[in-house]
C-alpha cells in the first residue's frame, strides 16, 4: 500500500490540513473525499485511504476549518454553519482542481457534504453516507447540544474531555488512549478549537435542513450506499434504512460493534464495504 501524504492548502486565506494516498495501478478512477464529523479528524479515515488508493483512487480526507490541524477561524470572521461549511468544501475541491469526485460523509457534518452533491450533482460520481442525519426527524443529539448552551456550551467546549465524552458516547465503543491523544490535541494547544466547535454546534440547524435535505437526495440519480453503524445512540439504524429504500440507486448495510463513529469503531467492517461500493457497475 502507498504511504499516506499529508499535505496543507489555502483556500480563501484558510489553511486545509488534508491526508491523501495517490492512485495506484493502470486504471485510475474519481477522486474520493472524505470527510469527517464533529469532534472527529481526517485521521480516522487511515485505514480506508490506502485501501481506496489501491483500487485506483485518489483517496482525499480533509480536517475541516475548525478541527484537526486545519486553521480555525476567529466564529467572527468564519461561517461554521452548515452552509459555510459546504461554501468553504466547494472552494476547497475547486483549490484542488477536481472536475469529479465521490464522497464518504460521516456524522452530523457530512449534511454538508450532501448539501455539496445536491447542489453540485454535475461533479459527482457516487455517494456513500455513513451515519449522517438525512431523515425526518433526526436530531442533533443532547451531548452535541450541550456543546451549545448558554454559558456552560463555553466551558464545555473549552475541556479536551469532550472529545472523550462524545467520541465514545455516540456508541458505547472504548475509543484507545493512543487515538484520544490525537483528537484532544487541538484542545491543548489553543482555545480556538474550542470556539470553533461552540459556533458549529450553535449554528447547526438540523430541522430547518432536513426537509430540503430529503427532496435533493430523492431528486439525485447517482448511485449511493448507506453504511450506518448499528448501535449509533443518536441517530436510528431502523429509520437510516428505512429512508434508504426511498432513494434511487441506494443500497443499505449496517456496521456491527459500531456507533455514530463507525470508522473509528470499526474501520475493519467499513473497509469490506465502502471500497466494493466504488468499484461496482453502475446499477
Amino acid at each position: 500500500m502507498a504511504d499516506l501524504e499529508q499535505r496543507r492548502i489555502v483556500v480563501n486565506d484558510c489553511q486545509w490540513f488534508y491526508c491523501q494516498v495517490p492512485p495506484s495501478g493502470a486504471e485510475e478512477r474519481s477522486p474520493v473525499i472524505l470527510l469527517h464529523d464533529i469532534l472527529a479528524q481526517s485521521y480516522s479515515w487511515r485505514h480506508l485511504l490506502p485501501v481506496l488508493a489501491d483500487q485506483g483512487h485518489r483517496a482525499i480526507a480533509p480536517d475541516w476549518p475548525g478541527y484537526g490541524l486545519s486553521d480555525k477561524p476567529d466564529p467572527r470572521e468564519f461561517d461554521y454553519s452548515p452552509a459555510g461549511l459546504e461554501t468553504s468544501l466547494a472552494a476547497f475541491i475547486d483549490a484542488l482542481e477536481l472536475d469529479t469526485v465521490s464522497l464518504v460523509v460521516q456524522g452530523y457534518l457530512g449534511v454538508s457534504g450532501l448539501q455539496y452533491a445536491i447542489h453540485h450533482s454535475d461533479r459527482i460520481d457516487r455517494i456513500a453516507i455513513v451515519n449522517t442525519p438525512f431523515y425526518s426527524g433526526a436530531k442533533l443529539s443532547f451531548k452535541l447540544q450541550q456543546l451549545g448552551f448558554p454559558l456552560a456550551g463555553e466551558m464545555l467546549t473549552q475541556d479536551p474531555l469532550c472529545v472523550d465524552r462524545t467520541l465514545e458516547g455516540g456508541g458505547g465503543n472504548v475509543v484507545p488512549d493512543a487515538d484520544l491523544d490525537i483528537y484532544r490535541a487541538p484542545f491543548l494547544k489553543s482555545s480556538a478549537a474550542g470556539r470553533a466547535l461552540l459556533s458549529t454546534v450553535r449554528k447547526y440547524k438540523l430541522a430547518s435542513l432536513l426537509p430540503d435535505l430529503e427532496s435533493g437526495l430523492a431528486k439525485l440519480d447517482k448511485p449511493m450506499l448507506v453504511a450506518w453503524g448499528e448501535n449509533d445512540s443518536w441517530l436510528s439504524c431502523a429509520k437510516a434504512k428505512d429512508a434508504a429504500k426511498a432513494l434511487k440507486k441506494t443500497e443499505f448495510t449496517a456496521i456491527a460493534n459500531a456507533g455514530h463513529y463507525a470508522q473509528i469503531d470499526n474501520s475493519d467492517r467499513l473497509i469490506e464495504v465502502i471500497p466494493p461500493f466504488f468499484r461496482r457497475q453502475v446499477f
